[in-house]
């Protein structure tokens, strides 16, 4: 789906994220260069690398928003370096629904479609923006944010560099619906009934 020249210019893309962003690292120091695996003596170049996301953009479009994560555990050598990845596939009308990384910031790249995001800063203010091909977006550390590919035809992938290897995720509607909270409480702070908090959860439910 995506041009040779797009992968190229992905490959450069990781690279570069990689080094800016070790330098805005929110991760402890660590007091050598590298965590070694456990239990090995021995290692070489392949501990370092990553060949998960290899034939990603070959492969056919898929139905609902996907996520592929290169963090710390499924990229081991990630361990105390402080930086993480994140591919991002949006079909047509897909939605990454509100959610914050608690340990990170986030830098997405569009690099195929277009998206529209936007976060909601501590006063309660929400920023959108509609993003090309191309474009940079930062989602700051820890405030909610979402991403909509709102054209109804094409798909959209972008890339997401962290300053963590472990920038965590936490959904807003799993974590407000699915994880066990009264009725009672959820419909009083949504200032509606409760047949109508259990009618939400049912379909999270169906979705899920």
């Amino acid at each position: 789906m995506a041009s040779t020249f797009l992968k190229h210019l992905l490959f450069f893309l990781l690279a570069a994220f990689a080094t800016s962003w070790l330098v805005q690292a929110s991760d402890p120091d660590i007091l050598t260069d590298f965590i070694a695996p456990q239990n090995s003596t021995t290692f070489d170049g392949n501990f370092f690398t990553f060949s998960g996301l290899r034939g990603i953009f070959d492969d056919p479009e898929p139905a609902n928003f996907k996520v592929t994560k290169v963090s710390m555990a499924e990229f081991p050598a990630l361990n105390g370096q402080s930086v993480s990845y994140a591919v991002l596939q949006y079909p047509a009308g897909g939605v990454n629904p509100p959610h914050t990384h608690p340990r990170s910031a986030e830098l997405l790249f569009v690099v195929y479609g277009s998206l529209d995001v936007g976060f909601v800063d501590a006063t309660n203010k929400l920023y959108t923006q509609t993003l090309q091909l191309g474009d940079i977006f930062v989602f700051p550390k820890g405030l909610v944010h979402y991403q909509y590919n709102a054209d109804p035809k094409n798909p959209a992938i972008a890339i997401s560099a962290f300053g963590s290897a472990n920038a965590g995720t936490v959904s807003v509607p799993a974590t407000v619906f699915t994880t066990g909270i009264d009725d009672t409480i959820l419909a009083k702070s949504f200032k509606t009934d409760v047949a109508t908090i259990q009618k939400i959860k049912a379909g999270l439910a169906t979705k899920a």
